[in-house]
């Protein structure tokens, strides 16, 4: 997980430094679009990327020959996503915004037995429709930039088809959110760079496994997790 936050962290530093240098550019002392954040609507779209993980509880059960096993999530893939953007100006410092898009991602699971090593490994893929309503924070304007932290809440909808595997997760899924960023205002459009951390709240294991009755096996993987949630860092440019 580290090694991804790291390099989004590289993104975005990057960003926040190519930028600002293009805008000098044009004019470093002419301030692009004045009076775009007087307006009381605005709209636009944003591309990036994300990283997902699960994090598991174990409940130390045992199966009847003896096995333990242990779950975890040895390496995150990047995934994309695509948002809408809907930012209501509450005053010249707060914004509500509402982002609804899709992100579209997989997360590898190993299963480890601790006793004779043997393992079990399993992709998740996932297509999540979310709903994203963040408070934003945005310091004074300087020039063609603007800083700002952003905190809030993400329902997650999994429209991913089910099929009977080893672990199974449910379709919704409830976040809390935070993440800066940066407004960077060019001639013609503006720029938001962001990166925004996301927090499960619930537990998105499946323990209730009827499709494995003929499969007993299998279910050995589900008995032995309490719970498991999930968690997102996410790297996104908004175009406004």
């Amino acid at each position: 997980m580290m090694k991804n936050l790291r390099l989004m962290l590289i993104c975005l530093l990057a960003a926040l430094v190519c930028v600002p240098a293009a805008a000098r550019a044009f004019n470093d002392k002419l301030q692009n679009r004045p009076y775009a954040d007087q307006r009381r609507w605005h709209l636009g779209f944003s591309v990036g990327t994300f990283s997902s993980g699960l994090h598991f509880t174990h409940n130390g059960f045992m199966t009847e020959d003896g096995e333990q096993w242990r779950l975890e999530q040895p390496d995150y893939q990047p995934g994309f996503c695509v948002n809408g953007l809907f930012d209501w100006r509450l005053n010249d410092y707060f914004a509500l915004r509402f982002s609804p898009g899709m992100y579209f991602g997989s997360r590898n699971v190993t299963m480890r037995e601790l006793n004779s090593g043997n393992e079990e490994r399993q992709n998740i893929k996932s297509t999540f429709v979310v709903l994203p309503i963040d408070l934003k924070f945005a310091a004074m304007r300087y020039r063609n930039a603007r800083p700002y932290v952003i905190g809030g809440v993400m329902p997650a909808f999994d429209v991913t088809k089910k099929r009977s595997e080893i672990l199974q997760l449910k379709s919704g899924d409830f976040y809390l959110t935070a993440g800066l960023g940066c407004d960077f205002y060019l001639p013609y459009f503006k720029l938001i760079t962001e990166v925004k951390f996301c927090f499960g709240l619930g537990d998105v294991l499946v323990h209730d496994r009827p499709d494995l009755a003929d499969d007993p096996i299998k279910y050995k993987f589900t008995q032995s997790i309490a719970k498991a949630t999930s968690k997102m860092i996410v790297l996104t440019f908004y175009f406004e």
